[in-house]
């Protein structure tokens, strides 16, 4: 039990601590409001267990759990025998697309604008996995697949799957590539859809987050000059560093 009903975050609030919410969740939220206004700042070290839970009036196991949330939010960066770090805001990059203009693939070139880059991870012959089928629905033949890992600033940003015919596939494919651009057509926008879905286990290895973790999704079909469907692409992009904006006025 806390040893009172309200509590100063630091910025001159009182939170009231008696609720059905989990105590643990209340410690972590009030945690978290000192980092919002600015009085447990970026890079500074979290109190010790021992400080907060008398500050509290809770179990070190409270404690921990709460820490453990704001670890999970990415608020915090526990570091093993050091302490609790209070974890800089996370950096966006903004893509602008123009949907009256832009119709033109231009692969992952705004990586490369970031000090990014695109390097293959595996490449062959499409399976039968449920991806595999989706991009076989949108494109004839038998089909290659190629992965790819990209990065901004040596950050693990993406991980992109791209399909198309076989007959497609460079031979001699470099390690870091535009994928798009090395098919060696000017290719264009057929589609593109947004969704939302979990790191599984091969994306969460590379992008070095956890299982689970929310990725944006963005998919669709690029056509080659005379229309033909050529190029089915899924690219998952960690949740926190991306957004995507129409520009609908110029």
């Amino acid at each position: 039990m806390f040893k009172v009903a309200r509590v100063d975050t630091g910025d001159g609030k009182l939170v009231n601590m008696r609720s059905s919410i989990p105590v643990y969740l209340r410690l972590a939220r009030t945690l978290q409001e000192r980092i919002d206004s600015g009085a447990l700042p970026a890079g500074s070290r979290l109190p010790s267990e021992p400080e907060l839970s008398a500050e509290f009036g809770v179990n070190r196991l409270t404690i921990r759990q709460a820490v453990a949330e704001l670890d999970r939010a990415g608020s915090v960066e526990i570091r093993r025998g050091i302490g609790t770090f209070v974890r800089a805001p996370v950096t966006r990059v903004s893509i602008d697309v123009d949907p009256l203009s832009q119709r033109i693939d231009l692969g992952s070139m705004h990586s490369r604008e970031m000090n990014g880059s695109e390097k293959v991870i595996a490449a062959g012959p499409a399976g039968s996995a449920p991806d595999d089928r989706e991009a076989a629905a949108h494109l004839p033949g038998a089909l290659s697949r190629v992965d790819t890992l990209i990065t901004i600033e040596a950050e693990p940003w993406a991980i992109s799957t791209y399909w198309m015919p076989a007959a497609l596939l460079p031979a001699d494919l470099p390690q870091e590539t535009n994928m798009v651009r090395s098919l060696g057509l000017d290719l264009t926008y057929d589609w593109r859809a947004f969704s939302a879905t979990g790191a599984d286990i091969g994306d969460a290895e590379h992008l070095d987050v956890n299982i689970g973790t929310p990725l944006l999704v963005r998919e669709g079909v690029s056509c080659a000059p005379d229309g033909q469907p050529v190029l089915y692409v899924r690219r998952r992009i960690k949740g926190d560093r991306i957004r995507f904006v129409l520009n609908y006025r110029r």
